[in-house]
């Protein structure tokens, strides 16, 4: 009987440091939910349905139209660069500020609003002012760049909406086609990126299409230009009229590779701008390396874009959460 008692007596001592030890390493390993900085568990807690939600309306959205994955990737570029991941770039005009959609980079191209409106009404649904516009943003353009073949990253969440726009703003802070590489390099330097990742994120425009307006000046003054590349071009938007007709970025629209940095090689590059980056200056380098190397490429990419999501964004008790992304509370 005693050996008996010394035996449970034992055992109930190992249960009590099994369970004691078990809790202390559940509290180790739990993820960092919901705080008042960025982290990639913000929602685990208050929405944790939040990313699966946001994937499946983008992976519909792309595979309806995959065009959508380029502007999806374009409207966080856009709104970062403009005071930061704040999801400005969706809110309407009011009495009190112009907003950023009539800017000269956003007017009449902008798009995807309406996706991140539906994804916005289903994280209503089921999880109520919890999910910010400026979130679904950035998880959206990640989620577009994977639907067609591009790298994936882990998107840190926590963004809050602002609650004021600027035209002006967004007039001054993104880069237009015909920058030269010096304005480009000021512009991305002011934003914290390197030369390297200036190059990498702007491959990303190795997607989607763009307007003649934003490239005829290319096609029919520059000199540094393959010949019958322009000559196609041309007969696709003349010298007056056709602003609005489309032409492919690069021979892969709908594809996440590095076609863009052979097209460079080639002085294939749609803008102006696009072409500055293998001018004979000091990004020729970059632009060989990514051409030669699309693993490089894709992981640059990613990183620069983990980067870009953390520009200036609002947490804690700033801004808010918008019940409707085109407009404040």
């Amino acid at each position: 009987m005693a050996a008996a008692k010394l035996l449970l007596r034992s055992f109930s001592s190992s249960l009590v440091l099994f369970i004691y030890y078990t809790l202390i390493l559940s509290l180790l390993v739990r993820p960092n939910c919901a705080n008042n900085h960025l982290s990639e568990n913000f929602y685990c807690q208050t929405c944790p349905n939040a990313l699966s939600i946001i994937k499946t309306a983008v992976i519909k959205a792309v595979k309806a139209e995959p065009r959508m994955a380029a502007s999806l990737l374009r409207l966080h570029f856009h709104d970062c660069f403009v005071n930061g991941c704040d999801a400005s770039i969706l809110l309407d005009d009011t009495p009190s500020f112009i907003g950023e959609q009539t800017a000269a980079p956003n007017n009449n191209s902008i798009r995807g609003l309406d996706v991140i409106d539906n994804i916005k009404a289903k994280l209503e649904s089921s999880c109520q002012a919890i999910v910010s516009c400026a979130d679904i943003i950035a998880v959206a353009a990640r989620d577009s760049v994977v639907a067609i073949g591009g790298p994936s990253w882990n998107v840190v969440l926590g963004r809050r909406d602002s609650t004021t726009a600027s035209q002006s703003a967004a007039n001054n802070n993104i880069p237009g086609p015909q920058f030269s590489l010096n304005q480009l390099l000021s512009l991305f330097s002011k934003k914290g990126f390197t030369a390297r990742e200036m190059v990498a994120l702007s491959g990303g425009h190795t997607i989607g299409k763009a307007r003649c307006t934003n490239f005829r000046s290319r096609i029919y003054n520059d000199r540094d230009i393959d010949g019958p590349f322009a000559s196609s071009l041309q007969a696709k938007c003349p010298r007056t009229g056709g602003d609005n007709n489309l032409v492919p970025m690069d021979p892969t629209p709908t594809s996440f590779d590095n076609a863009y940095f052979k097209d460079l090689q080639a002085r294939k590059g749609l803008f102006h701008s696009d072409q500055q980056l293998f001018h004979g200056g000091s990004t020729d380098s970059v632009v060989n390396a990514y051409a030669a190397n699309p693993a490089s490429f894709a992981g640059d990419f990613a990183r620069a874009m983990v980067k870009m999501g953390k520009l200036g964004p609002l947490t804690g008790t700033k801004g808010e959460i918008r019940k409707n992304c085109g407009k404040i509370n």
